[in-house]
């Protein structure tokens, strides 16, 4: 098909049937006459002219249909003369005595050499017909491709196999947008435009011939999909911008309203200590420092998680997974839960394979959301399960919990969801979350039986290999 696509059309007498069916039709210009002149010679006498010269169409028809108009000619030709020959009087000669039976040969020529020429048209117009449809179908089926990756190389290596070619390249303004092999330093180069400002590139052996139609559409489809690529690619970074936009006028909103609570706090037990016209014994000189202590804490924590979150939101996260023990992360949490922390760790837990500081991150940021939601005096239980070659972390509340439909929501940023306390900027799921699947682990909610939540931190067992290392 690919040297049919190729070719361009022959001029003159040229056909674009094949050349052994060119043979097969000469074949039969030339046999075929010759076994009807033996068969009807016996029988001239009985048969009048026109009989035997439509017997002689039906052999041009023959060699037409098989070979082509040349075949039909040379029929048309060989049985004018062997009608002459032998079946007009007189007989063995080329003369006609007869002016009827020379009108009627004229007739003969005329109407066989039209047989073929007609038959000849009709299977060129048939062989375009399907090689249109051909065309149409597989320019659709590239077209069709636009979603893909690589549609545009997919159609560029396409050409170039269509065509024998040794490299095709997408060019915009010299620049080599997309392509498929490599040029040849004695290679022709043919450019097709591929639309405004595109071009397509063709470096090979020159065989497409003049018909260049196909070539044409396969240029402006490649030149459609780079361009529905573009838009797509536009698309995407006006969605990300669009995400960006909403992420920054969510931090904005909670950097006014988050911020302001601790920064006045700060800010007026700073003022007080500072007064000297008021008189402050040491119990409430000590409140106060606690209160600027515990809220320059909560701004670390509120700046700490927005910087977090914007490494995850960068992709900038570094994350050094090694074997490391739980008992060993969990007592950093421990101390920052206060006493609020209730542990059940197994003592034959094997390593599992995390950053620890990052896991840390995880579990004291879980720790902090269940003690929002805890009724006074109940403690966060955070317990952990060996399970094949996953270890299972369990940060449990028995607080209000949450339907299971909005499971999704509360890892959404900047969501208090309810909080009794929002002295944070609502990150600390989203980077939990972030953190757990930066280190190759999931984080689930469920509902803990009896009411509440249970966070599920499930990361994998620590090669042994790997431990020793």
């Amino acid at each position: 098909m690919s040297q049919e696509l190729g070719d361009g059309p022959r001029s003159g007498l040229g056909t674009r049937l094949s050349r052994r069916r060119q043979l097969y039709g000469f074949g039969v210009a030339a046999l075929g006459p010759a076994a009807l002149t033996v068969a009807l010679v016996p029988v001239r006498d009985n048969l009048g002219l026109d009989t035997v010269l439509l017997l002689f169409v039906l052999a041009s028809v023959g060699a037409s249909a098989l070979g082509g108009i040349l075949p039909a000619l040379a029929a048309s030709a060989i049985s004018f003369g062997l009608a002459n020959f032998f079946f007009t009087r007189p007989y063995g000669t080329l003369l006609v005595a007869n002016n009827a039976e020379l009108i009627d040969l004229v007739i003969f020529l005329a109407v066989a050499a039209l047989v073929g020429v007609v038959t000849e048209i009709g299977a060129r117009s048939r062989g375009h017909a399907e090689r249109a449809l051909v065309q149409a179908e597989w320019l659709a089926e590239l077209g069709n491709r636009e979603h893909e990756p690589e549609s545009v190389e997919l159609a560029l290596s396409e050409a170039r196999a269509l065509y024998g070619m040794h490299a095709v390249r997408l060019v915009e303004d010299g620049r080599v947008l997309a392509g498929s092999g490599s040029p040849g330093a004695d290679d022709t180069l043919i450019t097709v435009p591929a639309g405004e400002n595109l071009q397509l590139e063709l470096s090979g052996p020159e065989r497409i011939g003049e018909d260049r139609s196909l070539l044409t559409s396969l240029a402006l489809t490649a030149g459609r999909l780079w361009r529905t690529r573009q838009l797509a690619e536009q698309a995407r970074r006006a969605e990300e911008l669009g995400r960006i936009d909403e992420l920054r006028a969510s931090l904005l909103a909670a950097v006014g309203h988050d911020l302001r609570n601790p920064l006045a706090a700060i800010t007026a037990a700073a003022t007080t200590l500072r007064q000297t016209d008021i008189e402050l014994d040491p119990d409430d000189e000590s409140e106060l420092l606690e209160t600027i202590e515990e809220h320059a804490g909560r701004l670390n924590d509120i700046i700490g998680n927005l910087l977090d979150m914007t490494r995850l939101q960068a992709g900038a996260l570094s994350v050094h997974p090694r074997p490391t023990a739980l008992l060993e992360v969990l007592a950093g949490v421990v101390r920052l839960g206060e006493g609020r922390v209730e542990l059940a760790i197994p003592e034959d837990l094997p390593l599992i394979r995390a950053d620890a500081g990052l896991l840390e991150r995880v579990l004291a940021n879980l720790v902090a959301n269940a003690d929002r939601h805890l009724p006074e005096g109940e403690k966060v239980q955070v317990s952990a399960e060996h399970t094949g070659t996953h270890v299972a972390v369990r940060v449990v509340d028995h607080g209000p919990g949450v339907a299971p439909e909005r499971f999704e929501e509360i890892f959404a940023p900047f969501q208090h969801f309810g909080d009794r306390s929002t002295t944070g900027v609502g990150l600390g799921l989203a980077i939990a979350r972030g953190f757990t699947e930066a280190m190759g682990g999931t984080l689930t909610p469920s509902r803990t039986p009896g009411g509440g939540l249970t966070m599920t931190v499930t990361l994998e067992v620590a090669d042994a290999t790997a431990a020793d290392r």
